[in-house]
């Protein structure tokens, strides 16, 4: 006779089927139709941690803020245009002068143009040392003068970035030579009491010419330099017509 009693046992051991008593092992299948699922529930203790170090951030945070905030406070963002260096032309073209052979131009515009550097330049690379006076437009643009006795041609060029003879322009009585790059680039260069001059920059031709106007001023008030300098030298270049200046 054969013994069921193992087999019995057997079945009594197998897992339970869904939905059977508190006691049985869990179903691993989903959730019979029309049955919602069970939320997992976070335990208080988890829930407290996690909302203490959110809180903790949140203070973290709050403590920067008021760390930094009297520093921010103290140092307010400035209210002018920057340093604005105070370079006094006239003097130093005074002390240029026994440098330079000739007293250099210390062009009086008021306070319309700010100069930002006025400096005498040995010449040491290119040559041809020089008188050089930056000055700032009421318009923000530039514009660079650079005087001197020895000018050359190639010097010349370098100074006016290559730039072609495209005109003439009227200012202090003077007819300076207009160069444009056409890039916004020009010059105005005058020969003049034995010295050329020449005005470099961005600016426009009615800035150049509230400049060039000052500088007339400024060599008619300085003594005459050099042989024969009573007679106003040729300007560098060959030049047109003035009614052409007009129209560029």
């Amino acid at each position: 006779m054969r013994d069921y009693r193992g087999v019995s046992e057997l079945q009594d051991a197998s897992p339970a089927a869904p939905g059977s008593p508190a006691g049985s092992s869990p179903a691993a299948g989903p959730a019979p139709s029309g049955q919602p699922f069970v939320k997992p529930v976070i335990a208080a203790a988890a829930a407290k941690r996690a909302n203490a170090s959110v809180m903790g951030m949140i203070i973290a945070l709050v403590v920067s803020i008021a760390a930094f905030l009297p520093i921010v406070l103290m140092n307010p963002s400035p209210k002018t245009d920057g340093y604005r260096p105070n370079v006094n032309v006239s003097a130093t073209a005074q002390n240029a002068a026994g440098v330079a052979g000739f007293t250099p131009v210390a062009a009086d515009t008021g306070d319309t143009f700010r100069a930002n550097y006025a400096r005498w330049e040995s010449g040491a690379g290119s040559g041809v040392p020089a008188w050089e006076v930056g000055y700032l437009t009421p318009k923000e643009s530039f514009i660079a003068l650079v005087q001197t006795r020895t000018a050359n041609p190639t010097w010349l060029l370098q100074q006016t970035k290559n730039a072609p003879v495209t005109g003439t322009r009227n200012a202090g009585g003077r007819d300076w030579e207009l160069r444009d790059t056409g890039k916004g680039e020009k010059s105005l260069v005058l020969t003049e009491r034995g010295t050329t001059v020449i005005l470099s920059g961005s600016a426009t031709l009615e800035e150049f010419s509230t400049l060039a106007t000052a500088v007339v001023k400024s060599l008619e008030s300085n003594p005459p330099t050099g042989a024969g300098s009573t007679t106003p030298a040729p300007t560098p270049g060959a030049t047109v017509s003035a009614s052409a200046a007009t129209t560029k």
